[in-house]
């Protein structure tokens, strides 16, 4: 009788897929050194070469796993053209997530109300982050009120110029938005300020 591991790559899938681990262990062993060498050809922003080796991994599961010895290809070209699929799969899942916090942040050293305020990004995330479930209930409420009175004491010219200045506009960019002055803008900013600090 033949030795198992002896057998044909096709073999050994026949019986990997009859639940035989040590077939699987073979194949995986003898498929590690592919898996590497197309992983090292890619890269992840945010992430090591470990990580593009488990994708290549799992992409040679999944060949063992789909092979069918009836189509043209042998398994060799199977597994290879799978893990090539799994790994950019992963390049491509990290590239399309890799600019979302670019376009959706503002810098944490930037005053919130005006320049002349003390208070940077920093401060205000700082004064949420309380692991007492007592101190984050009180931060939601007195966010709560500040939407409230954001609500309640400002104009709808200065919630839209307050709405721009967060989202890192300059006053310049504000009064040609809004069709303003740069005055007018600064002068709005600090009548908000002094109504949502009464």
């Amino acid at each position: 009788m033949e030795n198992i591991s002896d057998l044909s790559d096709e073999k050994l899938v026949d019986l990997s897929v009859l639940n035989e681990q040590l077939a699987t262990e073979i194949l995986v062993e003898r498929y590690k050194s592919m898996v590497k060498n197309r992983a090292h050809a890619y890269f992840i922003i945010g992430a090591d070469n470990d990580d593009i080796i488990q994708e290549g991994m799992i992409g040679l599961f999944k060949a063992i796993k789909c092979y069918d010895k009836n189509k043209d290809s042998s398994f060799k070209t199977f597994a290879d053209m799978c893990i090539r699929r799994q790994i950019m799969s992963a390049v491509k899942a990290s590239t399309r997530q890799k600019h979302i916090p670019l376009n959706s942040s503002i810098s944490f050293d930037r005053q919130v109300f005006d320049e002349d305020s003390d208070k940077e990004g920093y401060d205000v995330i700082n004064a949420g982050t309380g692991q007492n479930p007592e101190e984050i209930f009180i931060k939601e409420e007195e966010i709560r009120d500040m939407h409230s009175k954001i609500e309640l004491l400002l104009s709808d010219f200065e919630r839209r110029v307050l709405k721009l200045y967060l989202s890192g506009r300059s006053y310049q960019e504000i009064g040609k938005l809004i069709g303003k002055s740069e005055k007018s803008i600064d002068n709005a900013l600090q009548r908000l300020k002094r109504k949502l600090d009464s």
